[in-house]
């Protein structure tokens, strides 16, 4: 069992020309004995964005705060506090944040997906 707070846990900063203003912390993960899943926690900062990519593994989004979007099935769509996200494996998605405050998201993945 683990209980910890996402402020505990040291954020990986990403930030170079695929990934910008981004910082992931793993909450949960494989070295913690989770088999299933691996939770992420995602912050970025104003101007941020993901690389748009795909990959053959599903995930699952959640927006703890903030204000961003995700692209999916060539639109954007706008993502508020409460707004839950089904990416389904091999389609096309990104996150950016389109605001001037920090956008932040919980996204979980399966254990052959890299955890960061």
């Amino acid at each position: 069992m683990k209980i910890t707070n996402y402020k505990e846990v040291l954020p990986v900063a990403m930030d170079n020309d695929m990934i910008k203003n981004v910082a992931g912390r793993i909450m949960i993960g494989k070295e913690d004995g989770a088999p299933n899943f691996c939770m992420r926690v995602f912050e970025m900062k104003k101007g941020g964005f993901t690389p748009k990519h795909t990959h053959d593994w599903e995930h699952e989004v959640f927006v703890h705060m903030g204000l961003g979007e995700v692209f999916i099935e060539d639109t954007w769509h706008c993502l508020s506090p409460g707004s839950a996200i089904f990416v389904p494996a091999n389609v096309e998605h990104q996150f950016r944040n389109n605001s001037n405050e920090l956008f932040t998201f919980v996204c979980l993945v399966p254990p052959k997906a890299p955890e960061l």
